[in-house]
């Protein structure tokens, strides 16, 4: 029998196994996950913006001197992107993978915080201590589509920090947008080789074009949500429609997610453009925007924050999006419900009697001007009402024989006339008058993102 009090330190010496030198090498030597990494094709490869900006906003927003994206191999610790290390030459971007604090996160698939590395029984050892300076670490996995471990997005720190639980959400939330740009890039690469090798013969082109569509669709498809959350007291639901040719990717996105104070964020945006610019803005905005709503849950704060991204980081080519943004804040038997328009249309209320509203100031369009005028509208939304947010898909639909658009006017008379009053029967009901509309043939995406406040 045991001593009382021993099962504690018996799991302290369990979970120390794993930051010893063989575990680390089994796990970070695992063959999948270096084949993982080769199919990447970032080892020793230069500095690029996309990641450069990730780590840059890192830095800033925990005040940290150091911040990198790394993939590791079984030797070295490979920098892609660091904030604080001069040198653009590959071979001075990355040390030995056993000198990393990289590898305790490759091999355990999780996360680590480290307040004070020569304290910590963990870490105390590492001769990054004194080779880099390092005292504070803190990182998160950064993984491929299939869940391998590639490396880590992380912060350090050359003094002891107690890392705050939002310094920990910003990690959390840029370490997913890592890994977004390296699916994003494979995705693009094989969409590319099929189209190449669509090209050498007429069966097989016809097969590849058909492999770079669904490509297309997949990769449409990792910009928008897998799955929309269970916020409590809501109803939500989307539709989606694909416009454009098989393997166009548009710029047409939606997201729901946690901000602050219980409050919750709800966006639909659409980026100007198609194919795989459109797409990479796509998947700043989205990311943009989950860091945003950390700090703050008002709409046009958090629509300025993505107004500068855009601006600052896309130096050499311009890149412009409309988007409507909401957060909702249970509010009695209701909720709260705060709109900011990006030069996008309104969102659209249907009060439970049935009576339409609009919600939402017109201003600027995001990412062509410093200050785009943004402003905040607010109302209250009771058991009953339901708020609905679209892209111009759905306005700018067309008939095929007149070339008359759906309008604002359509949209508004499809919410009144329908008997339906869930967000999916509501949501389900404008899709489908925008199809009659155009005889189904949709020439531009469209996104419909509905929230109903059901009755008691």
């Amino acid at each position: 029998m045991s001593r009382p009090g021993s099962a504690r330190p018996m799991a302290a010496a369990a979970a120390l196994e794993k930051f010893q030198p063989a575990y680390l090498r089994e796990r970070v030597g695992d063959p999948a996950r270096l084949a993982a990494v080769a199919r990447t094709g970032l080892l020793d490869t230069g500095p690029e913006e996309a990641f450069d900006r990730l780590t840059r906003l890192a830095a800033t927003l925990l005040g940290v001197p150091y911040a990198f994206v790394t993939v590791a191999d079984d030797t070295r610790s490979f920098w892609k992107s660091c904030v604080g290390i001069d040198s653009t030459d590959p071979a001075q971007r990355q040390n030995r993978v056993e000198d990393s604090f990289c590898q305790y996160v490759v091999a355990t698939g999780a996360e680590l915080i480290v307040n004070d590395a020569p304290a910590d029984p963990r870490t105390h050892d590492n001769p990054s201590i004194e080779l880099m300076g390092v005292r504070a670490w803190a990182g998160f996995p950064v993984r491929d589509t299939d869940g391998l471990v590639l490396g880590t997005f992380c912060a350090v720190d050359t003094v002891p920090r107690t890392w705050t639980p939002h310094d920990i959400d910003v990690l959390d939330t840029l370490s997913h947008a890592a890994a977004g740009e390296i699916a994003l890039r494979i995705a693009l690469d094989e969409a590319r080789e099929a189209t190449r090798q669509a090209q050498s013969a007429t069966l097989a082109a016809l097969e590849a074009a058909e492999e770079a569509a669904m490509l297309s669709r997949t990769l449409q498809e990792s910009l928008l949500p897998p799955a929309l959350p269970t916020v409590p007291g809501l109803d939500i639901a989307a539709r989606y429609l694909r416009g454009g040719r098989g393997a166009d990717v548009l710029g047409d996105f939606y997201d729901v997610f946690p901000s602050l104070r219980g409050s919750w964020g709800f966006v639909v945006g659409d980026v100007s453009g198609k194919g795989p610019q459109a797409a990479k803005t796509t998947g700043l905005a989205r990311h943009t925007l989950r860091a945003a709503a950390i700090p703050t849950a008002i709409p046009s704060l958090i629509l300025r924050a993505l107004n500068t991204a855009l601006l600052e980081w896309f130096t050499d080519d311009t890149q412009f999006l409309t988007a409507v943004f909401t957060t909702l804040r249970p509010e009695g038997d209701g909720f709260t419900a705060t709109v900011s328009c990006g030069g996008h249309d309104p969102a659209i209320i249907r009060r439970a009697d049935g009576s339409i509203e609009t919600l939402g100031v017109p201003a600027v369009i995001l990412g062509c001007v410093d200050d785009p005028q943004l402003r905040d509208e607010r109302t209250l939304l009771r058991p009953g009402d339901s708020l609905v947010m679209y892209t111009d898909g759905v306005t700018e639909a067309r008939r095929p024989a007149d070339r008359a658009m759906f309008g604002i006017e359509g949209l508004h008379a499809a919410l009144a006339s329908t008997t339906e009053s869930t967000a999916a029967g509501l949501a389900a009901a404008i899709e489908e008058a925008v199809l009659t509309f155009t005889r189904r043939q949709v020439s531009d995406d469209t996104a419909i993102l509905v929230v109903h406040i059901p009755t008691l």
